[in-house]
């Protein structure tokens, strides 16, 4: 079972869940470095909103993966032992996600 403590504000992960969340970060990394090296190179600037939108997406993707992982493992479980505050707090973290 995997344990969500918010007293520490930390979650133990599978070594899975951290190798999908680490490849999609260093994707996301990889394509920071090149919008970087587009605007080093001067390229045209709509070419590299392209490529900040991409990246925005990457990012929703990313977050998208961890709210569905925290929800069926720390909400989930704090529900099941009572714990109903953590409604109120998925309710905040959805609120600051679709600002």
């Amino acid at each position: 079972m995997e344990h969500c403590c918010r007293c520490h504000q930390s979650k133990d992960r599978t070594d899975d869940e951290k190798k999908r969340l680490m490849n999609r970060l260093s994707r996301i990394e990889g394509q920071i470095r090149g919008i970087k090296g587009m605007v080093e190179k001067d390229a045209y600037c709509p070419d590299i909103m392209v490529q900040a939108a991409a990246v925005k997406a990457a990012v929703d993707s990313f977050n998208k993966e961890l709210l569905g992982t925290h929800i069926r493992t720390c909400v989930a479980n704090d529900i099941r032992d009572g714990k109903d505050e953590v409604i109120d707090e998925l309710l905040d973290t959805l609120q600051r996600l679709m600002k």
